[in-house]
């Protein structure tokens, strides 16, 4: 009987896009002179904004620390539904791509779901734009 595990596709080609797409909102982001005073953790989290404009309020998220969970450390306290929400998302921006994963996590009814996301998928991106040279 053939193997029945389910490995599901990696969209490399979309994912690169997006890595792409990313890459030119983060260069411009950096042009711009008020872009001197923040971390590159901020700036890879405007640019996710930019691929995916969001239009609900802006809130003051806790830094992400360094520990074997992709999610924010303030996100230890979200329901264990919300941290799989977030997981999920986290997944599917690297198997199918940021930009579809940024169109999903905007339609959460819960907002902290997007931006927990935001952070935990900058935290995710940051050594990869530094390997690339991109930050």
């Amino acid at each position: 009987m053939p193997d029945q595990s389910f490995e599901p596709e990696i969209k490399y080609e979309v994912l690169e896009n997006d890595m792409k797409k990313l890459a030119a909102e983060i260069k411009a982001i950096k042009v711009k002179a008020e872009s001197n005073h923040i971390s590159e953790q901020e700036i890879i989290k405007k640019s996710l904004s930019a691929l995916a404009p969001v239009h609900s309020k802006n809130t003051q998220a806790a830094q992400q620390q360094a520990s074997s969970s992709p999610l924010p450390q303030y996100a230890e306290s979200f329901s264990p539904e919300t941290k799989l929400e977030i997981e999920y998302l986290l997944d599917m921006a690297f198997r199918e791509g940021i930009t579809k994963a940024l169109d999903e996590a905007q339609k959460s009814q819960n907002p902290l779901i997007l931006d927990a996301f935001h952070d935990a998928l900058a935290g995710k991106l940051h050594p990869e734009l530094k390997k690339r040279g991109i930050l």
